[in-house]
């Protein structure tokens, strides 16, 4: 089974490059035939890429391509470099409110929406910014969305932890909340027998809230296509797993739903993991838990150094010996896919066209000065209700108007 290259919005002109391939933290074996960029080529994943709870796990041995391999590494690194401007336009003052990064998690947005389609539905934590990409949203979007400004994916009114995209749900700032939310879409895709499964993701924080638990019970209930991916980047703000949950085998946590445990610090075993958990839901067997070991290099939010909490020592091992990034990087030249040259002509291209979009961010037009603006998408469009009390009674709005009705 080949992996599709999952297509975006906006894209950069380094998806123009000649594409490669490359073999993940593993070995790989290329096709007999002529050296095309269509080639396939065999991925062996390590032993430990996978852990399995009440059920067999994985392959580890799969066929891809080098356009979707190298489609991988661009889109890592645009998500790298989007947040490092997050980061820069937050001390600049250009982005204020919540502001959480995924700097060394991007192999997991990346894994994840390449093994799914459109199709299928994708809701998430507030963590969020390299998902809303994948899922459609532009660099631009994303950065005029913090800096509030009307291009961006909620017009300017949602910021960091509400960014939405198509079949994206967000972006959910209340901690595990956007869990049994996952689960009504997943409902939604089984009642309209849709061939679509929902992926709900939350972090090991949220992984011990009651609401966690009572959609692990609706869904094996209903058997829900739903497969819940807990992101356990080691610490739920400033406290550590192993002080905030009697057991940290997330992927056990279902009880009577199976699990398996993923190396979520290598897109490639992401991948192949989410690509298992869309055919299990698929085929029937209900919802299955996932559990993606992972990493953030930075602080819970731009509020917190990160620091107090861990040493420095392990950010830096952890940077030097496990980055999904750089790994890939290493795996492109070893197979003499790619020169240094060439992936410095990536990381280039990548960082000219982040530029390009923080410019084109900052220079968009603030949300206009109106009230109405205040009124969009309260309903779907065609059942608004005739009028909108607001915080008084004389604030009535009226949607046939687009303005405040006359009081008497």
């Amino acid at each position: 089974m080949l992996l599709s290259v999952t297509s975006r919005l906006s894209k950069p002109s380094i998806y123009k490059t000649t594409p490669v391939v490359f073999r993940s933290m593993a070995t790989a074996k290329k096709s007999a035939k002529k050296d095309t960029n269509d080639d396939n080529v065999e991925i062996n994943l390590p032993e430990h890429s996978f852990e399995g709870y009440m059920l067999d796990t994985p392959s580890l041995t799969f066929q891809t391509n080098k356009a979707a391999l190298l489609q991988m590494y661009k889109d890592m690194i645009i998500i790298r470099r989007m947040e490092m401007a997050c980061d820069a336009l937050y001390k600049a003052k250009k982005i204020r409110g919540f502001c959480h990064l995924s700097t060394g998690q991007e192999a997991i947005a990346v894994g994840v929406e390449n093994a799914i389609t459109k199709k299928d539905s994708v809701i998430t934590s507030y963590r969020c910014h390299g998902f809303t990409f994948m899922r459609g949203g532009s660099v631009k979007a994303v950065l005029a969305e913090l800096m509030g400004r009307r291009a961006g994916v909620s017009y300017g009114k949602g910021g960091s932890m509400h960014l939405y995209a198509d079949s994206f749900y967000g972006g959910n700032g209340i901690v595990g909340a956007q869990v049994p939310l996952g689960n009504g879409l997943a409902f939604a895709h089984q009642y309209k027998n849709e061939d679509a499964c929902s992926f709900t993701l939350y972090g090991d924080g949220a992984a011990n809230q009651g609401q966690v638990f009572e959609s692990f019970n609706m869904a094996k209930l209903w058997n829900l296509p739903v497969v819940f991916c807990c992101e356990n980047n080691k610490y739920g703000m400033g406290t550590s797993a192993s002080r905030s949950s009697a057991m940290t085998d997330y992927y056990k946590r279902g009880q009577y739903i199976p699990g398996l445990k993923v190396n979520g610090m290598d897109v490639l075993s992401v991948y192949q993991a989410s690509r298992f958990a869309k055919d299990w839901c698929l085929s029937g067997k209900g919802p299955l838990v996932l559990e993606y070991e992972t990493y953030r290099y930075g602080g819970h939010s731009m509020s917190d150094p990160g620091t107090t909490y861990r040493t420095r020592d392990e950010i830096q091992q952890m940077r030097s010996k496990h980055d999904p990034i750089a790994g890939l990087k290493m795996k492109l030249e070893e197979l003499n896919i790619a020169t240094e040259d060439e992936i410095k002509s990536y990381d280039k291209a990548a960082r000219k066209y982040v530029d390009e979009q923080v410019e084109a961010a900052d220079a968009a037009a603030p949300p206009e000065a109106k009230l109405s603006i205040l009124f969009e998408d309260v309903y779907v469009k065609g059942t608004e209700t005739p009028t909108l009390r607001g915080r008084v009674n004389e604030d009535t709005w009226d949607f046939q108007k687009n303005d405040f009705a006359a009081t008497n």
